[in-house]
């Protein structure tokens, strides 16, 4: 598949550069008591909508949503994962539960572009001391595009705020197109084009202690978490959630072979995927997770979903959604097998999205109308994908 040549093409030039982890596209934790703000689910949902449920939710039919992708990720990650079929996507997924697919909005993105990262190495002195801002030569693209979205998004709706999901790197740079709350060169604020930022399984903070030398971002999540930090903007009326996936411990290699605890093994990938690691030299997913995780907090020994360490992926301030046994991404990290157990699969979308659009004030109550037709429903999605 082109898509693989060019991803692992630009993971090799990236992890020349920058020391991208290879093994991931994106990129313990001791279990501490759960606070009042955080929800912790177990059970797999089964009740999600089919899409001729006569009871559509008119509040959620008019909310514009803004899908900000993960790094190393396409729009079309998000619309028809690994060729699967649109059935497959998180689009999709939000259409099922009554989101108007006329106003959800993949940032556009194609994965050759993530190469503009290593812009970065011409923000000179600032990528050599480690003081890259969000705004700079590395991520600067993304963060003014990911604003413009919002704007058209904004606009489309006829003036309805709008709710933003930020995936993996996705997450943090949706942090920082907010900012400090000022917008696109206007007097309006972030706060009113925005009600909500949902982030899954997305770094919130730079390593610990003297890894943070070492961040992948050359200073950019850094400058995010002291000036922007936490929930910012939630005085201005702005919502945050936040959901991580506790789903693989980190394992170093030579560690793999030892006794597991019982709870530990549950969270073992399959053999089919192992086998796809040893294949590699990577050992296993346990010892892929170890190497991730090492790099995005500094600490291997911990608990994620695969790529993320759980306690990186909880923003300070926000409402707080753990999910057990939930992977980080449509594939198995670094591979091109498809997984059903991300955040937007169809599976896993009802264990965090009910409680994130109670926290953004949207009523998920439903209001019985007319139910559009099989061939009504494919066709909007064939619309919004093809642009007509």
């Amino acid at each position: 598949m082109q898509w693989t040549k060019v991803a692992y093409a630009m993971k090799l030039v990236l992890c020349v550069f920058v020391g991208v982890v290879p093994s991931s596209c994106a990129f313990g934790f001791n279990k501490q008591p759960l606070t009042h703000w955080q929800t912790r689910t177990t059970p797999l949902f089964a009740n999600a909508r089919s899409e001729n449920d006569s009871t559509i939710n008119d509040n959620l039919y008019n909310v514009p949503v803004v899908i900000c992708p993960g790094f190393g990720s396409d729009q079309i990650d998000y619309q028809n994962p690994l060729e699967q079929g649109t059935e497959k996507g998180f689009v999709t997924a939000l259409v099922r539960r009554g989101f108007n697919p006329d106003l959800i909005k993949v940032m556009p993105l194609e994965r050759y572009e993530w190469i503009r990262v290593a812009g970065g190495l011409f923000d000179i002195p600032n990528f050599y001391t480690g003081n890259c801002r969000p705004d700079g030569l590395g991520y600067g693209w993304y963060v003014n595009r990911l604003r413009n979205t919002i704007e058209e998004a904004y606009n489309l709706s006829g003036g309805e705020k709008v709710l933003m999901v930020g995936h993996s790197a996705g997450g943090w740079l949706a942090r920082a197109a907010l900012g400090d709350g000022s917008w696109i060169g206007s007097e309006a604020r972030a706060a009113d084009r925005v009600r909500a930022l949902i982030t899954v399984g997305a770094i919130h903070k730079p390593p610990a202690g003297d890894a943070a030398s070492s961040c992948v971002t050359r200073g950019a999540l850094a400058y995010l978490d002291e000036m922007y930090p936490g929930a910012y903007l939630a005085e201005e009326g702005i919502r945050y959630v936040s959901v991580g996936g506790d789903a693989v411990v980190g394992k170093q290699p030579q560690k793999n072979q030892q006794l597991l605890s019982s709870n530990d093994e549950m969270k073992e990938r399959s053999e089919e995927v192992n086998d796809v690691y040893k294949v590699r030299g990577e050992g296993s997913a346990s010892s892929v997770a170890y190497t991730s995780y090492t790099a995005v907090s500094g600490k291997g020994e911990i608990t994620g979903d695969g790529v993320v360490p759980l306690e990186w992926a909880l923003l300070e301030g926000s409402r707080t959604i753990v999910l057990e046994g939930v992977l980080h991404s449509i594939n198995e990290a670094g591979t091109t097998l498809p997984t059903d157990r991300w955040y937007g699969s169809e599976g896993v979308i009802d264990r965090w999205l009910t409680a994130a659009l109670d926290e953004a004030g949207i009523d998920t109550g439903t209001k019985k109308r007319k139910p559009a037709t099989g061939s009504q429903w494919m066709t909007a999605l064939e619309n919004m994908f093809t642009g007509a």
